[in-house]
């Protein structure tokens, strides 16, 4: 490989040049967020095209070659710049699609129509994932012309949908996207003020579960007392996945100890809105019951509405249940342990029904080497000196193990645009703009400092 020849931009030159891009960025933010782009079945897709024609031309503005793919599944946009002679490839990963908002009720303004309040860009996608998008974006108009490395960015259309399509997109794509280094915006920094490196990250697997205890409903006066109505029989049965205590109590799932920090309970309990008199689920330090044990949730139940539910026993509920992996935990073995768990516990001998929905790999990332040298020096001097914490995800982000497989020798940076208040997934989801001024920064510093490792090694 050549040697790299092509001038770096100063530190205070960066800095500059991300404060001039942040208004500009600010406003295709809030352009983004306008557009409704949620890939479940059942929403309108076509505010996901809509979605991915924006990314592109935002992509395009950045002097990046641009297209937008697919693969079976919802568009991804794909933009690419060469490297100087002898500079790496950096490829830099969002997702522009965005969750269902829910309960309309509960959000305090338009989730589609962002507004600002207290410091906070409220609305849905502006932390997950748009703003990732955006600090993409706004590192690469901070270089203009002068762009130290080669730049693939990957914007995904479907990841909160369970990124169906994406493996398959990035093995028709493979050689146009193959990089040194892999960024990616869909994390979450350790507090306000304190950025973070994510080195790993639990799995998922969504199923549903089916009870039937009657081939039809019943008066619940003449017959009850005698037989089981299926929403009783679907309680009983959720009841026994954790054991008195709040842990997992399906056998055969993975689970350790041994995460680095932990959380103070006061701050977690703050952030998580435990209402008053709420205990924790589980034992152990919370950061373990976060990063490094399996949690199993109840998602939601199809069974009659209250206001509508007639004096008449059920003859069928139905569950809809998420595990979150440990790392070292295998997806597919795990589902077969909740499925054997499920069909066990059956009460009464209720005939139970377990489908797959999707699942997803849990990771774990070696943050060592000259690039997460180079990723935590760019933090340290966008956060003032702080530094940043290498921390444990308790969500999934499947798609990472499958960057893994395919880029093996490329360093895999999971950076945060999120913090903890950013509600991300729920109502009022909010982007902190001090914290996404200072992600800006640390990206545009981070490609710099990249190249010079590049070049140190070279």
């Amino acid at each position: 490989m050549p040697v790299m020849t092509t001038p770096i931009m100063s530190e205070s030159d960066v800095r500059a040049a991300v404060a001039r891009a942040l208004p500009g960025v600010r406003a295709d933010l809030e352009r983004l967020v306008r557009i409704p782009g949620i890939a479940f079945e059942g929403f309108d897709h076509s505010h996901v095209e809509r979605s991915a024609e924006a990314v592109a031309e935002l992509l395009r503005g950045c002097g990046l070659d641009t297209k937008i793919v697919r693969s079976g599944g919802q568009p991804a946009v794909i933009g690419t710049k060469p490297a100087p002679p002898g500079a790496p490839t950096v490829l830099l990963y969002a997702h522009h699609d965005v969750q269902p908002v829910g309960d309309l009720s509960l959000w305090d303004s338009d989730p589609f129509e962002p507004v600002e309040r207290g410091g906070r860009l409220y609305g849905r996608g502006a932390a997950d994932d748009k703003a990732g998008i955006l600090a993409h974006v706004a590192a690469l108009r901070a270089f203009g012309d002068q762009l130290p490395v080669g730049v693939v960015l990957f914007v995904e259309g479907e990841e909160e949908y369970g990124s169906d399509s994406l493996e398959s997109l990035l093995a028709a794509h493979r050689d146009e996207i193959a990089s040194d280094v892999i960024v990616i915006a869909d994390s979450v920094n350790w507090d306000i003020g304190v950025p973070a490196l994510t080195t790993s990250l639990r799995g998922i697997v969504n199923c549903f579960v089916e009870v039937r205890t009657l081939d039809h409903a019943v008066h619940s006066g003449m017959f009850g007392g005698a037989v089981p109505d299926a929403l009783t029989a679907l309680v009983r049965l959720l009841s026994t996945l954790h054991d008195d205590a709040g842990s997992v109590a399906v056998e055969g799932l993975v689970g350790r100890e041994g995460a680095s920090v932990d959380y103070p309970e006061d701050r977690f309990r703050a952030e998580a809105g435990l209402v008053a008199g709420a205990s924790f689920f589980g034992t152990g330090r919370i950061t373990d019951r976060l990063w490094t044990k399996p949690a199993l949730a109840i998602l939601g139940i199809d069974a009659p509405a209250t206001a509508e539910a007639p004096n008449a026993l059920v003859p069928a509920a139905k569950a809809k249940l998420s595990v979150r992996l440990a790392p070292g935990d295998d997806p597919k073995r795990a589902y077969e342990a909740l499925r054997a768990h499920l069909e066990r516990h059956a009460p009464w001998g209720a005939q139970v029904t377990v489908s797959f929905e999707h699942d997803g790999a849990p990771c774990v990332i070696d943050a060592t080497g000259p690039m997460f040298d180079a990723a935590r020096s760019a933090f340290r001097i966008a956060w003032d000196g702080t530094d940043p914490v290498d921390i444990g995800l308790g969500g999934s982000i499947p798609f990472i193990a499958t960057f893994q497989e395919m880029f093996p020798e490329a360093a895999i940076l999971v950076t945060g645009v999120e913090d903890p208040h950013a509600q991300a997934h729920g109502p009022n989801e909010s982007l902190h703009l001090g914290e996404f001024a200072r992600v800006c920064l640390a990206e545009a510093l981070l490609l710099a400092k990249v190249a010079e490792a590049a070049r140190r090694a070279g």
